[in-house]
């Protein structure tokens, strides 16, 4: 495992094949200068950073409580803040689900203003960001409120998707049908990524429902605004 960066590592579980479920913790370089931060798996733990790998274990052996959740524990993730001068995002569900053929399941226009807000957001943390409206129909062919689907290349270069509903157009199947969106929209071969706060049911319902698969946990570490 140690010869074997994030990259690898998320290709992997992707697919469905994971590190050994025995309690170790994997050290690897960051991807790219942005991105630092933790993914846990099942009683395996991802830290991606570049800071000495003995510090990382030296902190989580004296970090109290159980040893398979110290490294996504708030002693730990705080003294890994202050090491690397980083603010702690959120604790994330991460869920992974396979490309598919043909077209989305709903009308969707490219927004092609750069100043938009979810663009210029999303550009803060992914590159090759695309955004995408809709007016789509919700379930049963009634009609729904406004959608965003965001687009872009994230951690270690996957494609990650983000989706936001409109409060008239909730209950009614648009997320899943987003979600399940961005499943056609990625490159071939390609697998879509995405987040969820582990406390908004909707969303992980929704996710769920558009068949994305739950990999682990994870949280980055981001670099505070000026």
């Amino acid at each position: 495992m140690a010869t074997r960066g994030l990259r690898e590592i998320l290709a992997d579980a992707g697919g469905g094949v994971f590190p050994p479920s025995d309690g170790s913790v994997t050290v690897v370089p960051q991807p790219s200068p942005r991105e630092a931060g933790v993914l846990a798996l099942s009683a395996h733990t991802v830290v991606f950073t570049d800071e000495d790998p003995d510090w990382v274990r030296a902190t989580l052996a004296a970090t109290p409580g159980d040893p398979l959740a110290a490294p996504l524990c708030p002693p730990f993730l705080t003294a890994f803040a202050r090491r690397t001068g980083r603010e702690n995002g959120n604790i994330d569900l991460l869920t992974v689900a396979d490309r598919l053929p043909g077209g989305p399941p709903l009308p969707l226009t490219r927004v092609a203003d750069l100043e938009h807000p979810r663009v210029v957001r999303a550009l803060r943390y992914r590159e090759d960001v695309r955004v995408f409206e809709t007016e789509g129909e919700g379930e049963g062919g009634s009609e729904g409120g406004s959608g965003v689907l965001v687009l872009g290349r994230g951690v270690a270069g996957r494609w990650e998707c983000a989706i936001e509903v409109g409060q008239a157009a909730r209950g009614r199947g648009l997320g899943r049908a987003l979600a399940l969106a961005a499943r056609h929209l990625v490159p071939e071969g390609d697998r879509v990524w995405s987040q969820q706060a582990p406390g908004n049911a909707t969303s992980v319902r929704a996710f769920q429902a558009a068949g994305y698969r739950p990999v682990g946990a994870e949280t980055l570490l981001v670099v505070g605004q000026p």
